[in-house]
């Protein structure tokens, strides 16, 4: 009797642990970065660290962001390796406050007063174009935003809808800061009707996918995805119109009460100190560091960014996307 009560006790306590039976203590990590930039890190961290299980989770933006909305400092979580900082700042009062990482390393526009999260990535959306693709149609290249509405190019674009894609989200902001709500909100109710397959896209790497299968041939998407596709063959140009590049930050977080942890504070260091640089120096060469000499090649130098007024502002985001309507 007692034999099995042991047994039951050790079942439970593995259980409870999740590691407990492997002697390895468990860090999880949750990421809304693309699968292989995650597998990458992941392959860092277990190289790194083989005495801990990294157990990095990847998701989507919208779902982490309504993962840690929900559930607060009582999140499984212990370190967020990247969110849109908009939804940081959202979720602060269940971050911990980072007293012990060195602010000073990253470029000072990107760095939170609250010093709750550190930035992980610049990220830019770009015009990608398929040039053989609307040459095959007999279609000239778009040279603004208005050209992509003429019926010419109905079904040959691709844009991320902007609920559920921060990619998505900086096209709708930027043109909000151009033109006005108003006429930002008019001008992409026009855009759907050119919209390829089922409409907007739920990722930000729809749009690539959607050119690279060949559904569409313009797609409004992510500078350095694009370049990666370039570099891996595909026949795309990338094009700034006048109201220059949109962008946004996405930033690293651990969870409050999780900073006291030392295990987890030593992967989050880690995670600062070399898995970020070379996420940057292997996938996306946007300067968020002061001594960062990173480069990709086929992506483009000198990128002219637009008018990113209130990227920070959830209010704002919330109150823009409660109006959008696709």
């Amino acid at each position: 009797m007692k034999k099995l009560l042991g047994i039951i006790l050790t079942a439970s306590l593995c259980i409870g642990t999740m590691s407990g039976c492997s002697g390895k203590k468990t860090i999880t990590i949750y990421s809304s970065a693309e699968d292989y930039r995650n597998e990458h890190a992941r392959q860092m961290l277990n190289k790194q660290f083989p005495e801990y299980k990294i157990d990095l989770v990847d998701t989507d933006t919208g779902t982490l962001a309504a993962k840690i909305a929900s559930e607060g400092k009582e999140s499984d979580a212990d370190i967020i390796l990247e969110l849109e900082t908009t939804y940081l700042e959202k979720v602060s009062d269940s971050l911990a406050t980072l007293d012990s990482v060195d602010f000073s390393v990253f470029e000072d526009d990107y760095v939170p007063a609250s010093h709750k999260y550190t930035p992980w990535l610049l990220m830019s959306g770009t015009i990608i174009v398929d040039k053989k693709a609307l040459s095959d149609k007999g279609l000239d290249v778009p040279a603004s935003y208005d050209d992509l509405l003429k019926p010419e190019y109905k079904g040959l674009i691709s844009m991320p809808n902007p609920k559920t894609s921060g990619t998505g989200y900086i096209f709708l902001l930027n043109m909000v800061n151009e033109r006005g709500e108003d006429a930002a909100f008019e001008y992409f109710d026009k855009l759907a009707q050119n919209m390829c397959g089922q409409g907007f896209t739920t990722s930000g790497s729809g749009p690539v996918k959607a050119l690279l299968q060949k559904e569409a041939a313009i797609g409004l998407g992510m500078t350095f995805q694009a370049a990666t596709e370039i570099t891996n063959g595909a026949d795309f140009e990338l094009l700034f119109f006048e109201e220059g590049a949109p962008y946004t930050t996405y930033s690293s977080a651990v969870i409050s009460g999780k900073e006291t942890d030392e295990d987890v504070m030593k992967v989050f260091n880690y995670i600062i100190s070399d898995v970020s640089p070379e996420d940057k120096k292997l996938y996306n060469p946007e300067k968020i560091y002061k001594n960062q000499d990173s480069k990709m090649e086929n992506f483009p130098e000198n990128i002219p960014y637009g008018n990113m007024e209130g990227i920070r502002d959830i209010n704002l985001k919330e109150s823009l996307l409660d109006k959008w309507n696709h």
